[in-house]
């Protein structure tokens, strides 16, 4: 059942990829269109969700990123534990090499961006945004050019990007956090302990899990902490183990009826609210400003060093072994998808500059697309080639 899942995740993903690609591409198309005005007007727009005395008013871009991405943020999270308990990081005999290669790949982009920050100059806050890897496009990328390739290097990127996933996840709670209302999150997190009890307690059918979710995630914006962590540790309570032999758990069922919607739906709405750059009086001076080239060769230098260098040294310590089948080239080539970065640190982004003048979250996704887009033409160019080099070699 795990293998089956985790292939299915692997599907799912790699078939999400066009979707979001598109969606990236649309925003673009109308940030630079005559459309341009209602586009950002209708982001900055604020609407109000009213429950009898309960209301909250959020703009569209904040309703995008605080409401909707907390249902990527619970996949995840469901994802993370299900690997953990059930799937590829349930056998420590797998961990060593991508989970290490995982922290050379948060490292790596940390050691560029602070380098780079210290000699051009850029704001030292961005340093977590070159971090995270987005799963579903290095997967969509692997998709379409990995044909050939050994099936362990799916699983060593799928493994690796959960490790990122949960990386960048800490990040997000230790240093985005501030200003909290612990009246709200104490209430957040006593409905989590009374959920988790009756989950132990009893079978609790869909609807109680539904409404404590958005119960839990209303206090969360209320408290000011990040849904990403409301998110993540309502995953954890979700049962693991079946109602009965013959059906699935509540977590599968979760990840399996949640992961469509969180593919096809909210990472390309994400996409296209945060992927839409105006090119209008754009020059060559913010085109290559400190905190674009810091971004984008954080994701695309810090990235593949610290991945490639991770496995290296795991495999010279005998700490881990390479995937099995896999050459180093097609090693370097999955370590160049790892420098897509585009979700996650687009999110990040967004968190590490609030409020901030429109150039600085212009230069943000210059920097994020710009680093992605490099990683993902130089990955697909390296392991076309290792595909065919290992094909011209004679059984």
């Amino acid at each position: 059942m795990a293998r089956k899942l985790t292939f299915e995740f692997l599907r799912t993903e790699a078939a999400s990829a066009g979707v979001l690609a598109a969606a990236a591409v649309a925003a673009l198309i109308v940030a630079n269109s005559p459309l341009a005005g209602d586009y950002f007007a209708l982001l900055k727009s604020k609407h109000a969700l009213a429950l009898g005395p309960l209301s909250l008013t959020l703009s569209v871009s904040d309703w995008i990123k605080e409401g909707l991405m907390s249902l990527f943020f619970l996949v995840v999270g469901l994802e993370i534990k299900h690997e953990i308990l059930r799937g590829e990081l349930s056998d420590p005999r797998k961990l060593a090499t991508p989970v290490i290669a995982a922290l050379g790949g948060m490292i790596g982009p940390v050691v560029v961006y602070l380098t780079l920050s210290g000699v051009l100059g850029a704001p030292h806050a961005g340093w977590p945004i070159p971090v995270a890897t987005d799963i579903a496009f290095a997967l969509g990328v692997l998709a379409l050019v990995g044909r050939g390739l050994p099936p362990s290097l799916r699983i060593f990127l799928l493994t690796l990007a959960i490790v990122d996933d949960l990386g960048a996840i800490v990040l997000i709670g230790a240093l985005y956090s501030g200003g909290t209302d612990w009246t709200m999150a104490g209430a957040a997190a006593g409905m989590l302990a009374a959920i988790a009890l009756a989950a132990r307690l009893g079978k609790m059918p869909s609807p109680f899990w539904i409404i404590g979710f958005a119960a839990i995630w209303w206090c969360t914006v209320l408290s000011g902490l990040s849904t990403s962590l409301a998110a993540v540790a309502f995953a954890v309570i979700v049962p693991l183990k079946p109602r009965r032999e013959d059906h699935q758990s509540p977590l599968q069922e979760a990840m399996h009826d949640l992961h469509p919607y969180n593919a096809f739906l909210v990472l390309p709405l994400f996409a296209f609210a945060k992927a839409g750059v105006s090119m209008a009086g754009l020059g060559m001076e913010q085109a290559l400003a400190p905190l674009v080239i810091a971004i984008a060769l954080g994701l695309f230098l810090g990235k593949q060093t610290g991945v490639l260098g991770a496995v290296w040294l795991v495999t010279k310590l005998r700490l881990g072994e390479r995937p099995a089948g896999a050459t180093w080239l097609e090693l370097y080539g999955v370590s160049l998808l790892c420098g897509i970065g585009f979700t996650m640190s687009l999110f990040i982004g967004a968190l590490a500059f609030p409020g901030q003048a429109t150039d600085l979250q212009t230069e943000v996704k210059l920097g994020v697309l710009g680093g992605s887009v490099l990683s993902a033409i130089a990955a697909a160019v390296v392991l076309t080639f290792a595909r065919r080099a290992k094909a011209a070699v004679p059984a």
